[in-house]
């Protein structure tokens, strides 16, 4: 896989002006197909720099993600179902997603624990609304997005990138160090509201 989407990323580097384009293409279908999303961000910024390169996959990750939505929501609801049956996280955001769509959506995004190209199918079969969902995951990625664009954009060859063998600096340090703070303030917040949600739920099926 990785090697495959090494020459994607020296393919579209040799496009020029439609590279971005390309990538972000790119990314609609990785999150349509479940494939891994870190290497293109990270290539976005070698290739790009941090600005085109965060526009690129800000807009196909967007899009990736309301497309696997609306399959979730329509034509694949039933299977989504069956596989996210066993998962706790999302058993606890699905009790909380009813009353609290956009926060959970948002904060949901903000965190790398949570699969990303699991969760843009799983909210399908939510209650969520897609306009809700889709705003909330816009804003909730752009952190993310960011740093990882500009972490990609400090590595010295896609070969790095690809293998995971970035440079141990300030910048990744740092990068990590706010996404396990973003992990363990999200799983919390999360873990109150389905918890206020499930409270609120049951005293209003006990009534009727």
């Amino acid at each position: 896989m990785n090697e495959r989407l090494g020459d994607f990323l020296e393919w579209v580097q040799q496009m020029g002006a439609w590279g971005p384009f390309l990538l972000g293409a790119m990314y609609v279908i990785a999150c349509v197909f479940f494939l891994p999303g870190s290497p293109l961000t990270l290539g976005a910024g070698f290739l790009f720099g941090v600005v085109k390169g965060s526009l690129a996959v800000v807009v196909g990750s967007n899009l990736g993600a309301c497309l696997a939505f609306v399959i979730g929501r329509t034509v694949m609801r039933k299977s989504i179902e069956a596989r996210i049956a066993g998962n706790a996280k999302f058993k606890a955001i699905d009790e909380a997603v009813g009353s609290q769509g956009f926060k959970i959506v948002l904060l949901t995004r903000l965190s790398p624990a949570f699969p990303f190209n699991l969760l843009n199918y799983a909210y399908g079969v939510t209650n969520v609304p897609f306009r809700k969902y889709a705003l909330a995951s816009l804003i909730g990625m752009l952190p993310g997005t960011a740093m990882f664009v500009y972490l990609g954009s400090a590595a010295k060859s896609l070969t790095d990138i690809l293998s995971g063998n970035l440079e141990g600096g300030v910048g990744q340090k740092t990068l990590f160090g706010v996404g396990l703070f973003a992990t363990v303030v999200v799983t919390v917040l999360v873990t109150r509201l389905a918890r206020r949600a499930l409270a609120e739920a049951v005293p209003a099926s006990q009534g009727d």
